[in-house]
């Protein structure tokens, strides 16, 4: 009988990859992992799930076991792995592919996810996106017009706007200073 856990802080393909290492060090089998959550091939018993957390925990992540925060979990990798790295982005809105993805009405998730973390979707959302223009940013292969088109911004100009009042200062004055001030997605 296959068990899916959930992990948190997941945001990148070597978290899946570091996490995969401890599975393997550990000798439990998967069936899939993927940002947030690994499919097992069985449930552990509590000496493995023991020995798991204390892996996890030694490298950041954390084993979660609440429903709320593994909802939370998957509605962030959800939204990390659309804006970060999927070559081609969900056609639906946003609140209708976590409705389908994680099969609740997104007035339920979206008021869970506020009263937890003290934010909307939306601000997550936004935060996420002003990290990833930042990155195209820092490596000056795109124009601004091309970034906006790419983080599916109506225009340049909304794009700054957002990005300004994000980060208190404009995209060229980001480019100047050629800060390195980004953050790690799982900070966001």
């Amino acid at each position: 009988m296959s068990d899916k856990i959930y992990i948190k802080n997941m945001v990148c393909p070597r978290c899946i990859q570091s996490v995969e290492e401890i599975l393997d060090r550990l000798q439990i089998e998967t069936v899939e992992v993927q940002l947030g959550q690994v499919l097992l091939m069985r449930k552990l018993n509590s000496n493995e799930l023991s020995q798991l957390k204390k892996e996890l925990e030694q490298v950041g992540f954390e084993l979660l076991d609440d429903h709320a925060s593994k909802l939370i979990n998957q509605i962030k990798s959800i939204i990390i792995d659309e804006i970060h790295y999927v070559e081609e982005p969900s056609p639906k809105n946003l609140s209708s592919l976590l409705s389908d993805r994680l099969h609740y009405d997104y007035s339920y998730l979206s008021r869970l996810f506020s009263s937890v973390e003290g934010r909307t979707i939306e601000n997550y959302v936004i935060a996420q996106k002003i990290e990833k223009v930042k990155e195209f940013l820092f490596y000056n292969e795109m124009t601004l017009e091309e970034i906006a088109f790419q983080m599916h911004y109506s225009s340049a100009a909304h794009l700054s706007t957002q990005f300004k009042k994000a980060t208190g200062m404009s995209p060229s004055q980001f480019k100047k200073q050629n800060l390195k001030n980004r953050k790690s997605l799982d900070a966001l």
